[in-house]
């Protein structure tokens, strides 16, 4: 069993949080640890007894596992414990199914509790042995197959259905990145583990009005707001879900028509707990699925929230690395002043000076361009803008001379 996949005490606890917030009440928890997993319940049969037993004392109705359960795990499971079994992935799905509200959401979602399903889909029928019809042959495929093959067949088709429809989402997704980059729109992504304080820090940011009430996964849908960064630069502020460490597969898979913003966002902004004991672990859970969907390259600023909670000693210092409080606005200027300076090379504030004969010019500005100020002078149009690199050569030759900068102080 790989090291990360382990249950531990913490993972334990995590777990009971994930449960309470399906709307389940933990009423035992039992750790074992051994070298690797017995073939049929993965826990070997003294330890089921122990667990079946607990389950009877306490009048359980639900086992919960830490660690993934194979299909046929989870059908020993059931059979000897005489109730039902999931594992932190299926935790994970009904929390998820009960949180979406888009349809990007849903479709996500369900998508992803197919894939898990479909594996398992054996162990949920008691009437395999029978037959519609004949069995074997012509029509095996048709009123002769058992339910279960019915079943598998249905579920693929929706499986098939459902991602059709994601990637249509991913094509209109790639439509809107497109007009954002010809409008010169930067985009900031927040992400983090789940409950850092994500959906806080939007508020704080651009007055969102972003429910935050301190649950894990309480946000799921992608959020995204105007920020003004300073009075020459506004950005798209983009809240992406929780990370939390054993997350489902196929449920990042499902998700990667929302993530994958994070591939094409110009700066991430890794929102850390520093005032949770397990903050290291769980910022190496997100930078490893940062790096699983390619977003690595990604200039990233690590703001360590709820920096009023710890000494100042506890917070890491460095480059790109922000102490903040989201509740409290603490550090706020100093998390802008990072994300204006990585933006900052590919931003100039320039003074043009147009003829009036030339009307495309100040097209350009207004759809390329952020335009400060316009003065009508006799000799021409003036404007004052802040344009990207790739703007600023074609406007170049417009460019009033005492406004060039000599220096790199004077890049914006």
């Amino acid at each position: 069993m790989e090291p990360e996949e382990r249950a531990t005490e913490e993972s334990l606890a995590e777990l009971e949080a994930l449960l309470e917030t399906a709307g389940g009440v933990c009423v035992g928890t039992v750790l074992q640890r051994r070298q690797a997993s017995e073939a049929r319940t993965l826990i070997g049969e003294g330890k089921v007894r122990e667990v079946k037993d607990l389950v009877e004392a306490e009048g359980a109705t639900l086992v919960v596992f830490d660690n993934e359960l194979s299909p046929s795990h989870q059908r020993a499971l059931s059979e000897d414990l005489k109730v039902r079994v999931l594992d932190r992935s299926a935790l994970i799905l009904d929390i998820f199914a009960q949180r979406a509200r888009t349809r990007e959401g849903r479709l996500q979602v369900e998508l992803a509790q197919y894939k898990y399903l479909l594996p398992r889909l054996t162990g949920m029928w008691t009437h395999l042995e029978r037959q519609a019809g004949t069995s074997g042959g012509i029509g095996v495929r048709g009123p002769g197959e058992t339910q279960l093959e019915t079943d598998r067949r249905h579920i693929r088709r929706k499986i098939q259905k459902l991602e059709d429809e994601l990637e249509e989402v991913r094509r209109v997704r790639a439509t809107q990145r497109r007009r954002r980059e010809k409008n010169g729109m930067s985009v900031v992504a927040l992400v983090g583990y789940t409950n850092a304080g994500k959906s806080t820090l939007l508020n704080a940011l651009t007055q969102a009005g972003i429910p935050a009430v301190g649950r894990l996964f309480d946000t799921l849908d992608t959020t995204t707001r105007y920020l003004k960064v300073s009075d020459t630069l506004e950005v798209l502020l983009s809240d992406t879900v929780g990370f939390i460490r054993k997350l489902p597969h196929h449920l990042v898979e499902a998700f990667k028509a929302t993530l994958e913003e994070l591939k094409f966002a110009d700066v991430i902004v890794h929102v850390i707990d520093i005032s949770n004991p397990e903050w290291e672990e769980q910022a190496a859970v997100v930078n490893r699925l940062i790096r699983e969907l390619d977003a690595n390259s990604t200039p990233r600023i690590e703001a360590y929230n709820k920096c009023d909670l710890v000494p100042e000693t506890v917070v890491p210092r460095g480059e790109r690395k922000v102490a903040i409080s989201a509740r409290t606005g603490k550090g706020l200027d100093k998390l802008l002043s990072e994300i204006e300076k990585i933006l900052a090379g590919a931003q100039r504030r320039v003074v043009l000076s147009i003829p009036y004969g030339e009307g495309g010019v100040m097209d350009q500005l207004y759809r390329d361009a952020s335009v400060l100020r316009v003065d009508y002078r006799e000799s021409g149009i003036e404007v004052e803008a802040v344009v990207r690199a790739e703007t600023l050569g074609r406007l170049r030759p417009y460019i009033a001379p005492a406004a060039e900068p000599d220096t790199e102080e004077a890049a914006i």
